[in-house]
């Protein structure tokens, strides 16, 4: 009997503490709170801090491996395209050449319109003091045959040597071995021009008439004689007269009007 009278005094007890809290935080003020509010928040304010942080670090990895994957893509793409406009160009250049060679092969076939002509053009070159040739891409096919004259703008080139069904061999007019019968601008005698082993760049003329007066810078024709060359094509020009004590052995050199190291257009006169 008296354990629960105990009881019951400490149940009441313990109800009227809990209506006392009750009543005592209903009427606190809400600024009394605020030094709990600020407890409760330095404590919570840094972890979340920390926690943002570290989501923004990952979203911005995330970011920046996906620029470096786009960065790639574009670089493929730029890789890809500048391929393309390297082929692009080669073959923009390849028709430039074209044109070119088709121009060269006009003007020369209307400069030389009165000769029946193919147009040629140089596939190999070997012009050294020792010999001096080119091979033409034309050949027996084309109705090429040996000595047929070849020119270019300028003037002479050389004859036919030989012929194969697609190809023909050039030997030009600087050749040691080649000779040319010439007329000068200034008379009409015959003189002889020959390629030097000294020079691949001149020619000499010899056998000139005592009584043919040569002047430096006149033109030096073809006369037509022996056989090969139709008279009329330019030569070169006299760069130097030599004179000697026996006026029968007096020479001139003959600078010609093709330059051979970068001629690449020619054509063959069609006897």
């Amino acid at each position: 009997m008296n354990r629960n009278k105990q009881s019951n005094i400490l149940g009441g007890v313990i109800t009227l503490i809990i209506l006392i809290l009750l009543i005592f935080l209903s009427n606190m003020q809400l600024d009394k709170l605020s030094f709990l509010e600020s407890a409760v928040n330095a404590v919570v304010t840094p972890v979340q801090r920390v926690f943002t942080d570290l989501r923004n670090k990952i979203q911005g990895n995330a970011a920046y491996f996906t620029n470096i994957e786009n960065l790639q893509i574009e670089n493929e793409e730029l890789k890809s395209r500048n391929s393309q406009l390297e082929t692009e160009l080669r073959e923009l250049e390849s028709i430039k050449a074209d044109n070119v060679t088709l121009q060269e092969y006009m003007n020369l076939t209307q400069k030389y319109a009165d000769y029946n002509t193919i147009p040629a053009y140089i596939i190999n070159k070997d012009v050294s003091n020792y010999s001096s040739d080119l091979v033409i891409n034309v050949g027996k096919k084309d109705g090429v045959e040996p000595n047929m004259t070849v020119i270019a703008d300028k003037g002479l080139v050389g004859h036919v040597l030989s012929v194969t069904e697609n190809t023909a061999k050039v030997q030009v007019i600087v050749d040691a071995a080649s000779t040319v019968s010439c007329n000068i601008s200034t008379t009409e005698e015959s003189i002889i021009c020959k390629g030097t082993l000294e020079n691949n760049q001149i020619l000499r003329a010899s056998y000139i008439p005592t009584g043919a007066e040569l002047i430096q810078g006149d033109n030096v024709y073809t006369s037509g004689l022996g056989g090969i060359y139709r008279k009329g094509i330019l030569i070169g020009t006299i760069e130097e007269i030599i004179t000697t004590s026996n006026v029968t052995d007096r020479y001139a050199t003959i600078k010609p009007a093709v330059d051979f190291s970068t001629v690449d257009t020619v054509l063959v006169i069609n006897n």
